[in-house]
């Protein structure tokens, strides 16, 4: 620990992957969730590289950035995540312009990833509390709330239309975190949220 930092070390499980995923802080652990989300995303790391270079002075400087992401189209984003806007001092900005140079020449992105906005953060973290794909329930139970938010609406009138929400809501927050159903995150979730049909097909992963 370092006095006066805020840490938050672990591993979060992936759902896009089956696989835990190392995290070093909370902000970190925020972008891992929204990348799990992705339906674009297939593959997940954590810290997974030190790029090693040598400044003007010829002295060797080394930088391990915190997120890697594969995409379906074979594309791929390495990014680390500052906890505050612009955070990480000069040593980081100095680091980005190197690691993003060598991401270019493999035909990488490089980003800092700035922090979540609190409700977004919160909203998706909240989700990601049904991403296993156990949560989704039967097929029955998945084509039942598809049909209830054939069109847009409350998201407890959807969950009624199911059956005992008691039963249900496991299902629908899954489906909201795969993609399978659509809700702004901007503003907080609550019961009379509007619920309108995702685009996704959902998000797929193995036992935690």
């Amino acid at each position: 620990m370092i006095p006066g930092k805020r840490w938050a070390p672990g591993w979060w499980w992936s759902a896009t992957t089956g696989r835990h995923v190392v995290h070093g802080s909370a902000a970190m652990r925020s972008q891992l969730m929204l990348l799990d989300r992705d339906p674009g995303v297939i593959d997940l790391a954590g810290r997974p590289l030190r790029v090693v270079w040598r400044d003007g002075q010829g002295r060797v400087r080394s930088w391990v950035p915190q997120v890697f992401a594969r995409y379906t189209d074979g594309s791929a984003l390495l990014a680390d995540c500052p906890a505050v806007p612009g955070g990480g001092g000069e040593r980081a900005r100095l680091a980005a312009q190197y690691v993003g140079a060598a991401c270019a020449e493999v035909g990488w992105v490089y980003r800092r990833l700035e922090p979540l906005d609190r409700v977004m953060a919160a909203n998706v973290r909240w989700l990601a509390g049904y991403r296993h794909p156990r949560n989704a329930g039967s097929p029955e139970r998945i084509a039942a709330v598809a049909e209830a938010f054939r069109e847009p609406r409350p998201l407890i009138e959807g969950v009624r239309a199911v059956g005992d929400p008691m039963a249900v809501w496991p299902a629908v927050f899954h489906a909201l975190w795969s993609g399978r159903l659509a809700v702004s995150l901007s503003r907080p979730l609550h019961e009379r949220v509007l619920v309108r049909p995702g685009t996704s097909d959902g998000v797929t992963g193995g036992e935690a």
